[in-house]
């Protein structure tokens, strides 16, 4: 389905499409798929009580990497692929800034962390490690207060550390299946 014939009525199939399709596919060098990665993630935002705009957030904050323009294993082969800047752009049509911003910030909110926390950068894992590499690395100061700034900064910490830790094989989660009703709640009018 192109970009341009998604709507309000058809953006949460295409999203379960991107899911059943390609979710299985590996994980930039990860012990899970994309997939599990990212449901992980949300039940680790539901975990924690997270309001929905979060969970929503953490099930497609990677989707980017399916909606991109460039290959995807580009962050592998070096090449920063912006799959935060691209998921949040198909997606701010249709869900809140609530749900997109933190999208949009997780690469940035693990160039902060790194800066801020030599403990953070010791647990990143190596696949972690090279993608920080080629996203521009731990953040100066400049940057660290400029994120400070960002309404959504904090939303995006935590949804960073649900990424990171969102990687664990064999890990029973929901389906995407069974999040349709929370990002039907989620849509915009």
């Amino acid at each position: 389905m192109a970009f341009e014939s998604l709507n309000r009525d058809n953006i949460i199939d295409f999203l379960g499409d991107i899911f059943d399709r390609r979710g299985g596919e590996s994980y930039m060098g990860e012990d899970v798929s994309m997939s599990e990665h990212m449901l992980q993630s949300a039940a680790l935002a539901e975990k924690a009580d997270a309001p929905e705009s979060l969970v929503a957030a953490s099930l497609l904050h990677d989707i980017g990497h399916y909606t991109s323009e460039f290959p995807e294993e580009s962050l592998e082969m070096g090449r920063d692929n912006y799959h935060e800047t691209a998921g949040s752009a198909v997606l701010e049509a249709f869900f809140p800034t609530s749900v997109t911003e933190p999208i949009e910030l997780h690469v940035a909110a693990k160039r902060y962390l790194c800066a801020v926390n030599q403990d953070y950068f010791d647990r990143l894992s190596p696949a972690s490690v090279n993608s920080l590499n080629v996203q521009g690395g731990p953040m100066d100061e400049t940057e660290v207060a400029a994120f400070r700034e960002h309404e959504f900064y904090r939303d995006a910490l935590r949804l960073r550390v649900w990424d990171d830790e969102g990687k664990v094989a064999g890990v029973e989660t929901r389906t995407f299946d069974d999040y349709r009703p929370l990002l039907r709640r989620m849509l915009k009018p």
